[in-house]
């Protein structure tokens, strides 16, 4: 008498989480099995009083959501939620030479999208390094994911590879927030930035077109940025990022700075009493961390803390930061 063999289903597929909330995005709990056809299905002990009941043959085989292929390049199209406009040339010469000798080492992601084409997902530095350096295919993971979830998974995977400039950061969780309608709460979970930084990324948009550029090159920092958007003016916001570029000026030679044209009266009144190096610091600290003009009137260890807001928006951030803190 012969017997039918079960096969057992194959174990789940725990995807590696490029960042934090990543299972959210992918989720990678494990799926229910399908036997192939003509192979019974396990089944829980049926109790004394049930009879055994043999599962009907599955219509077809399971189908799997990822895959690990070689696809040929000319068939993988562009991304176009990359947020990484420049490409470290130094650094891409010796991907090139590394993949013409060794080859890729690592997979890059894509998305089917259609008449047998793929888009990237991650990995647009292997990805051009391999057309480089004059290859014709390239180890690929297929995956079926949505638009937003592509999207997050290109952030999440430039930021923890090598770090976007602040701009380019910026757009990103612009585009997150328009495109997709994810609150900066939920930008903060996806990415693994805490909501204060992703808040002050995106007011960086408001910076005059000159400024963001100089930003983008490297010239002005994230800190230097934060500083200036204190300003009401633009034209003002134009001239101090110049003098910071000219003169070299660090965040806190331009918070000085602002201080100063600022506040002209309590300037002079500074020059002209004493002020103790601690509560210069503490404040300058505060107006870094607050992205606000901060005051701290200080008389013999006490007096009162001041801090100024310009809109809804500030007053929110200041409240969540204070509260995160």
């Amino acid at each position: 008498m012969s017997t039918t063999s079960t096969t057992p289903a194959p174990p789940a597929d725990k995807r590696k989480a490029l960042g934090r909330g990543l299972d959210s995005l992918l989720p990678g709990g494990p799926r229910p099995a399908v036997a192939p056809p003509g192979v019974a299905v396990p089944l829980p002990p049926a109790s004394s009083t049930a009879a055994a009941v043999v599962a009907p043959p599955a219509p077809k085989p399971a189908v799997s959501h990822e895959q690990m292929r070689e696809l040929p390049l000319g068939l993988i199209d562009r991304n176009p939620y990359q947020t990484r406009l420049h490409l470290d040339e130094p650094a891409m010469e010796e991907l090139v030479a590394s993949i013409r000798t060794t080859g890729v080492v690592q997979p890059i992601v894509v998305r089917p999208i259609g008449g047998g084409r793929f888009q990237l997902i991650a990995g647009q530095r292997r990805w051009e390094a391999s057309r480089r350096a004059g290859k014709t295919a390239i180890p690929a993971v297929v995956r079926e994911v949505s638009d937003q979830q592509a999207m997050e998974l290109t952030i999440i995977e430039n930021l923890q590879r090598q770090d976007l400039n602040a701009m380019e950061q910026a757009r990103a969780f612009d585009r997150l927030g328009r495109e997709f309608g994810l609150t900066q709460e939920q930008m903060a979970q996806r990415t693994g930035i805490d909501r204060a930084t992703v808040s002050n990324y995106i007011r960086l948009l408001k910076l005059p077109a000159p400024v963001q550029a100089l930003v983008e090159q490297g010239k002005l920092s994230f800190g230097h940025a934060k500083v200036l958007l204190s300003l009401d003016s633009l034209e003002m916001i134009n001239k101090l990022a110049d003098r910071v570029v000219e003169q070299g000026l660090s965040v806190r030679a331009l918070e000085q700075l602002l201080f100063g044209l600022e506040h002209p009266a309590e300037k002079k009144e500074a020059a002209e009493r004493f002020v103790d190096p601690n509560v210069r610091d503490a404040q300058m600290e505060m107006e870094r961390c607050l992205g606000v003009r901060v005051q701290i009137k200080d008389h013999n260890g006490k007096g009162k803390i001041v801090i100024e807001y310009k809109s809804l928006e500030d007053f929110d951030r200041v409240l969540e930061t204070l509260a995160a803190k």
